[in-house]
């Protein structure tokens, strides 16, 4: 194996080509194959011009593109619907399970059919397997009756109401009757085939379903199994397909996995062709190292301490890509975001990983220069201290036996130990004294005595005249 694949690329490589096989295996004869196929002609010529370095042409293909998946949401909802259903893994647990089919019921429908058949009356039945048709089904009119002969004699007799539409038979009886199917968009089926045959061939294309079409026309039994329909000769063979096709899981050989992987071989291998050769577009830059400034954020500090320093604030990291589709280094906010839970109180050297730096998928973080910070902290404390009112100018002589004093007068202030420790008091706002009126409140806020002190006091004080020396009674 190359040095430069991983056994990540390979998984990549084979769950991409699993799921986009089962994708072309469920759409290949729908309208929504000629999308896919449109879309995939799209991208091929997105790669081209952003390799070649078209810029607009790859700008507005890629604009394009997000248009394009709304379209595609809207119009194709029932097959995507339908396609996400098949990827459940527990629709086994919680969705519609196999139901059993009474085999011996098999013979009178065959029987029925091929009347209405020489009598020239046109029918569709439906018989449901594992995956639920609800979705798909439409307008239908519930029965839940037994199958008897009579009743679909009596459903698709000509000019009864239930006669336009598809009876369904589920858990051997007929569920429902006069339903409509979504038709089938293959292009190349025959002009003679009318609507009975096209909605039978839609919900084949969809689903698991088997279904059973009778043509008024040709006086034809078909049957259609996953896109394909059938004419039938005898009554005979219908039984006998209808038998193997519907019998329950455990009379149905096992399939190997031999079987499983050699099936279909030409159209497995051009999809693995197709996601290994966008898998080595893709992984064009594989290896490519860039070098980007990227500040230090600093978070989790102890409760108890204050961060004084820290030093430098930005390191240069390297960066390394394994994909074209991540964008360029110098267009993402890359940082190092360094976790301080466990510094102790002084100086602490701390070493920058590469784990700090959060990069999105298709990036790694290389050598870090320089390879650490130095934190300088204290132990954070609480003290009380007096307000100190801070006058501009005198008072006028009329109050000249006033002073200015502040409610409350003291404040908590929070912060490290060596400034609070030398801290004596909080001045306010200045005030313009003689601006001062003797009864008339103010209201000023403290200023923060240094950096890293904090007050503890949102709120602003209330600033008033009161005498000096007050007279006694």
């Amino acid at each position: 194996m190359p040095s430069f694949v991983r056994i990540q690329d390979i998984a990549d490589i084979l769950i991409m080509t699993v799921l986009l096989y089962q994708l072309y295996s469920w759409f290949r004869r729908t309208r929504a194959m000629q999308v896919l196929l449109g879309l995939g002609v799209v991208t091929v010529i997105y790669f081209v011009t952003r390799f070649l370095g078209l810029y607009m042409t790859s700008w507005i293909l890629q604009e394009l593109g997000t248009v394009l998946i709304v379209l595609i949401i809207v119009v194709f909802q029932a097959e995507i619907r339908q396609a996400l259903y098949r990827f459940s893994l527990m629709r086994h647990f919680f969705g519609s399970r196999r139901e059993p089919q009474q085999l011996s019921r098999f013979h009178e429908i065959v029987d029925t059919l091929f009347r209405l058949a020489e009598t020239r009356t046109g029918a569709i039945v439906v018989f449901q397997r594992s995956e639920s048709l609800t979705d798909l089904m439409l307008n239908g009119v519930s029965l839940d009756c037994e199958i008897t002969p009579q009743m679909l004699e009596a459903i698709f007799y000509d000019g009864a109401p239930l006669h336009d539409g598809a009876a369904l038979i589920r858990a051997g009886r007929i569920a429902l009757a006069s339903c409509h199917l979504p038709l089938s968009q293959n292009p190349e089926l025959p002009q003679f085939y009318g609507t009975r045959h096209r909605a039978a061939l839609g919900l084949s294309e969809r689903t698991d379903a088997v279904v059973a079409v009778v043509s008024e026309e040709r006086g034809e039994v078909s049957l259609a199994v996953g896109g394909e329909l059938r004419r039938l000769a005898s009554a005979g063979e219908l039984v006998a397909i209808l038998e193997e096709l519907i019998s329950p899981e455990k009379d149905k050989p096992r399939v190997t996995l031999r079987q499983r992987l050699f099936s279909d071989l030409l159209a497995k291998a051009a999809v693995l062709l197709i996601v290994t050769a966008f898998w080595a577009l893709i992984t064009s830059r594989q290896g490519e190292v860039t070098t980007v400034t990227a500040p230090v954020r600093l978070h989790g500090i102890p409760q108890d301490q204050v961060l004084m320093r820290s030093y430098p604030e930005e390191v240069d990291v390297q960066v390394k890509s394994f994909s074209s589709l991540t964008p360029t280094p110098a267009k993402l906010d890359i940082a190092a975001d360094i976790d301080l839970s466990q510094v102790r109180e002084g100086q602490t050297v701390v070493r920058i990983r590469s784990s700090d730096f959060k990069l999105p998928s298709g990036m790694v973080a290389g050598s870090v220069t320089p390879s650490s910070i130095r934190i300088v902290t204290e132990k954070k404390v609480r003290k009380t201290v007096p307000v100190r009112v801070v006058l501009r100018g005198r008072l006028p002589r009329g109050l000249a036996a006033y002073r200015v004093v502040a409610s409350p007068d003291t404040v908590e202030v929070e912060g490290p130990s060596s400034q609070i420790a030398r801290l004596e008091s909080v001045a306010t706002e200045e005030v313009d004294a003689a601006k001062l009126v003797r009864g008339k409140e103010y209201r000023k806020s403290l200023l923060p005595p240094y950096k890293n002190v904090t007050i503890l006091r949102d709120e602003p004080l209330t600033l008033e005249l009161a005498l000096r020396h007050p007279v006694r009674q």
